[in-house]
């Protein structure tokens, strides 16, 4: 891993760190499978918005530039996190919401009894954006692949 670090000491400690948990060089306890991390490894947040705040400050303004946009990220495990950071950040650009919702019908309407409409609306799958996907102008929207509808 290459990491620019700008001279920054604890960013370096914490590469240096993170580069051994992943390559599993630290001792991890043999009677829960668990590892101990320093108490300066990371911190407790209470809420989502705690963790936005920090890393897109003064959004309103920025979120048209795509340089200051590009320089943030909070990377997360799952989808459901994605979401509700999402639409946290969403929250607060000015604009009204639009939603855009995903075709749901079959090509064969014989499918329909297997595969219930609302059963399909719910569904998430990885690389696939939501069934209702809220947008408002202005917001940064990446296109991973082109979906070509036969």
């Amino acid at each position: 891993m290459c990491v620019q670090l700008h001279n920054d000491q604890s960013a370096d400690r914490f590469s240096k760190r993170l580069l051994k948990i992943g390559n599993g060089k630290v001792r991890i306890d043999n009677t829960n499978g668990l590892i101990s991390l320093p108490n300066n490894f990371f911190t407790i947040l209470q809420s989502k918005k705690e963790l936005i705040e920090p890393l897109f400050p003064n959004n309103v303004q920025n979120h048209r530039n795509h340089n200051w946009l590009s320089e943030r990220a909070i990377p997360v495990t799952k989808n459901v996190h994605v979401n509700a950071i999402n639409y946290l950040i969403l929250e607060k650009l000015p604009g009204a919401v639009t939603s855009y919702k995903s075709v749901d019908s079959g090509l064969n309407e014989d499918d329909a009894v297997n595969y219930p409409v609302e059963f399909l609306n719910l569904l998430e799958p990885p690389g696939i954006p939501p069934h209702c996907l809220n947008l408002k102008v202005g917001s940064s929207i990446i296109l991973l692949r082109n979906l070509n509808a036969p």
